[in-house]
């Protein structure tokens, strides 16, 4: 406790110091002769250029609130109130605190009155200081849509010169961020544009004209480098609209700039002689515009520019970055279609040249600039990333990809390094790769066993956040089906416990994948693996999955049950009877669950009718010991009579089946 008392003198004293030597700089804004403030304030300018000790020191002392009431005063000078913008600017140009001192102070208000001016120099310092605030990873975007007037201002001033229009368009691709549902309407809004069942950044800028208003940008036509910087912006902006978002997508194959279609523009900005980040963010639209359905996948702008272009991205010569983004786009764009995986793979010796993003820096690595190296190495575990993403659609469905991938250079090792990263991100990447790759039999025979890939992912289901839980727990599915060596080592590990407890859960991937990995289990199980199951799941939750409103959950709980009811040879049975009460007495003794699935006897829905049926086959079974009683049982609840006007079915599998249960009885 004393050592506290002894240190705040000592820190102040510190503190003192360092700002004594910037105290001049805000007296002087308070000086009562506007010529001396407007000189102050170009000298705080001047100070604070490049040096993030002197903006910390000139916020702690104050000078953020005086900056912003010269800017608001009406009767300070145009250029005055220009200048404050400028050092507003640069203060929030230093670190992610700095940009949190100026929100804290209503930056934002303040500067967005400003666009009101007449003045186009001021507008611009305005818009200027904005594109930095919203551009740092503190600001929450939300701050752009609290009054409905903004936007539409924004897309006015869009006109006014090079800068307004670099500046917004910037300011609009980093405040257009997809709002999913249950996302929105959390932060407290004084006039809310944007609430929890509102329009999202990108359906409002849409409705506001964005689309129009920006596409001409795209063929700007002033000075080169001002007219790269402005087309660079516009696009984008329209690499956020479209994104993930059918509607703008749809609206931007049909618009035209000077007689050319936007896809036909987007496709010039591809080629090689462009600038990298311009090749990489049309290759985006195209992208995002592909994948909603606006352009068919075997499009010719797709296959032989856009495609081809992201697999050059990932090449060794461009820069991390560029490969991360190159290599995260691509994975989105084949995510879906057979034919596009197909090629990628194909291209440039794409499989191959992934392997390098996990070998990343070498030894031998070719960078000389320490910056950058510095940086790389903080990044390097996004180049792992991307490239699970990216091998993870490759061998989304063709098996010789998958192999092909499976062969690259200590590849499973890879990814059960990946499983343990500290990186969730990392990890979230390795556990979707395993999962493409898992749908593959022989691997699962093979390269999952002799690398025990369900240790490491059995960890990984430990209070994992659900995005994880859903991708894991659905490989963890294909690991249980019965040809899969990893079945068995699954279960001594605690499996059973693990995936009931995901059948509860209130979402819904989760309880679906919870359920499906325990029917692949139950499938030809021993009898033990089966009551486990049970008492697992208890009759009670059977009868909850057995009412739920979703399809998926109902076929594979029935399918669970079929499982637990099928009979295996009397062999097993015999050696297992002493493990108590049997799947199919718990069944019988539970007159909910029966009269759940008498109900989906007579289903409109054929798959769950047959499902259905399934169970009542395995209980009425003649071979078993106790078949009779469950027959008369189940005869008594209206079983036959369902089971007769199911034989006269014109669904030939619902007949057969029904026909071939009636049998049971006669025999």
């Amino acid at each position: 406790m004393a050592s506290c008392v002894l240190e705040a003198p000592l820190r102040m004293s510190v503190l003192s110091e360092v700002t004594a030597s910037s105290r001049h700089y805000v007296d002087r804004l308070f000086d009562l002769d506007p010529q001396k403030v407007l000189q102050g304030v170009i000298d705080m300018k001047n100070a604070v250029i490049g040096n993030n000790k002197q903006k910390a020191n000139l916020i702690v002392l104050g000078a953020v609130p005086r900056l912003l009431y010269l800017l608001q005063q009406e009767t300070s000078s145009t250029e005055l109130r220009t200048e404050c913008a400028v050092v507003l600017g640069s203060l929030a140009m230093g670190t992610e605190n700095n940009v949190k001192s100026l929100l804290d102070c209503h930056i934002i208000p303040a500067l967005l009155q400003g666009l009101l001016s007449p003045d186009l120099k001021f507008i611009e310092a305005c818009l200027r200081c904005l594109r930095t605030i919203f551009i740092s990873p503190v600001t929450p975007e939300d701050l752009l849509y609290t009054d409905a007037t903004v936007i539409s201002h924004l897309m006015a001033l869009l006109s006014r010169s090079r800068y307004t229009q670099e500046y917004i368009c910037q300011i609009f691709s980093h405040c257009c961020k997809l709002q999913h549902w249950h996302s929105c309407g959390f932060k407290s809004l004084p006039q809310p544009l944007l609430c929890a069942n509102g329009p999202d950044h990108q359906t409002i800028l849409f409705n506001h004209g964005a689309v129009q208003n920006i596409a001409h940008l795209l063929v700007s036509t002033s000075y080169k480098y001002v007219f790269t910087q402005v087309r660079m912006q516009a696009l984008k902006c329209f690499s956020v609209l479209a994104f993930e978002n059918p509607q703008v997508s749809m609206t931007l194959v049909n618009v035209s700039v000077d007689g050319e279609l936007l896809p036909q523009i987007f496709v010039k900005m591809l080629q090689r002689d462009k600038p990298i980040e311009m090749q990489l963010t049309s290759a985006k639209c195209l992208t995002s515009m592909c994948r909603a359905g606006a352009i068919r996948t075997d499009d010719s702008c797709i296959v032989l520019k856009t495609l081809p272009c992201l697999v050059r991205m990932c090449s060794k010569e461009r820069l991390l970055e560029e490969r991360v983004e190159g290599a995260e786009t691509l994975a989105y764009l084949i995510e879906t279609d057979v034919e596009l995986q197909r090629i990628a793979s194909i291209t440039d010796h794409l499989i191959v040249m992934l392997a390098d993003y996990f070998k990343y820096p070498s030894s031998v690595s070719a960078i000389t600039d320490i910056k950058r190296l510095d940086h790389d190495l903080k990044h390097a575990h996004e180049l792992r990333q991307a490239a699970f993403k990216l091998y993870a659609s490759l061998g989304a469905n063709d098996e010789d990809i998958r192999k092909k991938i499976i062969e690259t250079e200590n590849m499973m090792d890879r990814i059960v390094n990946g499983l343990s990263e500290s990186s969730i991100k990392v990890r979230l990447a390795a556990v979707r790769c395993l999962h493409s790759l898992s749908r593959s039999v022989q691997q699962l025979r093979t390269s999952f066993q002799d690398h025990a890939v369900w240790k490491p992912l059995m960890k990984v289901l430990q209070n994992a956040p659900n995005e994880m839980l859903v991708v894991a727990s659905s490989t963890l599915c294909n690991l249980l089906l019965e040809f899969s060596p990893s079945k068995e080592p699954i279960l001594e590990s605690g499996a059973i416990e693990l995936l009931c407890s995901l059948t509860q859960s209130e979402n819904l991937a989760l309880r679906v994948n919870g359920i499906w990995a325990l029917m692949n289990m139950a499938f030809q199980a021993e009898q033990k693996i089966k009551s486990d199951i049970l008492r697992g799941l208890s009759t009670e939750q059977l009868f909850q999955l057995l009412s739920d409103s979703d399809v998926n959950v109902l076929m594979k709980t029935l399918g669970l049950l079929r499982n637990l009811l099928s009979t295996r040879p009397t062999l097993c049975i015999l050696a297992n009877i002493a493990d108590g009460t049997t799947a199919k007495e718990l069944i019988m003794t539970n007159d909910d669950i029966l009269q759940k699935i008498k109900y989906y006897m007579s289903h409109s829905n054929a798959k769950l009718q047959l499902a259905a049926m399934f169970c009542i086959s395995n209980l009425i079974w003649n071979e078993e010991e106790g078949s009779q009683e469950r027959q008369d049982k189940l005869r008594d609840m209206g079983i036959v009579d369902i089971l007769h006007k199911l034989s006269q079915s014109s669904d030939p599998n619902l007949c057969d089946k029904a026909k071939t249960a009636l049998q049971q009885y006669l025999a």
